[in-house]
């Protein structure tokens, strides 16, 4: 059975799943949650083991308090992944995924993945001004445009593994960043544009992430 983590955890699991990747992540906070969801020795050179689910992990700890490392951080999340358990009861031939996007991020989720936790992309704000998506069409510099596009580019890469694919949004209509996503895919990548099969409005942030992975799964079932 899959350890159920808690908010902490939780918020570091997907932290580490962020895009761009995250340079604040804290070591105490990623060993902390290496922890909880594996068995860890440590090496007789200072090297820690984590083993999960018939994977395993060697992080050489660093000597700051942050985790910042590129290659180490693509290392964890590649065994986040191949560790995780597939729910048998939900396995199906094909890969579901699923996008719920609003103006500040997109979340990327697999839904036949029991405690499944999204990978998260945001736009790139190198000023850290919180522009929104919602102002792409008033942006007189084009610099936001191809921001933007980087971020959407980020989303399809995600999806290429999937079969099929839903999208959640938290709106409609000129601002809907749904709408941005699905008219991007139908100019820029024609192929995983048709293995959408369904968009829909949901009030996601009064929804937790088992919710929302169960109204995906309740969508497809009727499918």
């Amino acid at each position: 059975m899959e350890i159920q983590m808690s908010k902490v955890h939780q918020t570091t699991y997907k932290a580490i799943f962020q895009h761009p990747i995250a340079h604040n992540l804290q070591w105490h906070d990623v060993r902390s949650m290496l922890n909880t969801i594996s068995e860890v020795e440590e090496e007789h050179n200072g090297n820690l083991k984590f083993m999960r689910h018939s994977e395993t992990l060697v992080i050489h700890p660093p000597l700051h308090k942050e985790f910042s490392d590129v290659r180490e951080i693509m290392k964890l999340r590649h065994f986040l992944e191949r560790s995780t358990v597939p729910e048998k009861e939900s396995v199906k031939e094909g890969l579901n995924m699923l996008v719920v996007i609003d103006h500040r991020e997109a979340r990327i989720y697999k839904t036949e993945l029991h405690g499944s936790v999204p990978e998260m992309i945001t736009p790139y704000d190198p000023d850290a001004t919180h522009r929104h998506l919602h102002s792409m069409d008033n942006e007189a510099n084009g610099q936001l445009k191809l921001e933007l596009k980087t971020f959407y580019d980020a989303i399809a890469q995600s999806l290429n593994g999937a079969e099929k694919i839903l999208i959640f949004g938290s709106s409609t209509g000129s601002s809907s960043a749904m709408n941005y996503l699905m008219t991007e895919l139908k100019q820029h990548h024609h192929d995983i544009a048709k293995r959408v099969i369904g968009t829909e409005i949901i009030n996601e942030q009064h929804m937790t992430d088992n919710q929302i992975l169960a109204k995906a799964r309740e969508f497809y079932g009727a499918k």
